[in-house]
């Protein structure tokens, strides 16, 4: 598959902390087979926070979905049950501070971009909060 083509890829997971860890391996995999090395180690400290956000917050299954588009944007989302909005994030000089809930705040800083949607998928009513990776 040449470089440029755009990608796709779902994982559906249970609600269940381990998620986090199969997804963020997956991730790692699905990254390091598509030349995108460089993006694997901050990729993978956003992925786990979204899944986790997902499994630890909800009572359903969740979902991680990563895209390349021809662009060179790497679209990373997770998806989970409920479709109430995330907490905003706290600010990057809080991130250090909290033990609890920076996990968007990490988003936040290390993404390009970062957002979230109400999505229907699977069946259920959910969201998808999702980030942005440049990797050109």
């Amino acid at each position: 598959m040449p470089e440029d083509e755009p990608w796709d890829y779902t994982l559906y997971v249970p609600n269940d902390l381990r998620a986090v860890t199969v997804c963020r391996r997956t991730l790692r995999l699905i990254l390091t087979l598509h030349g995108l090395i460089g993006l694997v180690d901050t990729a993978e400290l956003l992925a786990a926070e979204l899944v986790s956000n997902a499994v630890r917050h909800t009572k359903g299954p969740a979902a991680l979905r990563v895209r390349r588009t021809r662009e060179g944007v790497v679209w990373i989302g997770a998806w989970d049950t409920d479709p109430a909005p995330p907490d905003p994030p706290c600010v990057l000089e809080q991130v250090v501070e909290l033990e609890e809930g920076r996990g968007l705040g990490l988003v936040r800083a290390c993404a390009q971009e970062w957002g979230w949607q109400p999505s229907a998928r699977f069946g259920d009513r959910g969201k998808y909060v999702w980030c942005e990776l440049v990797t050109a």
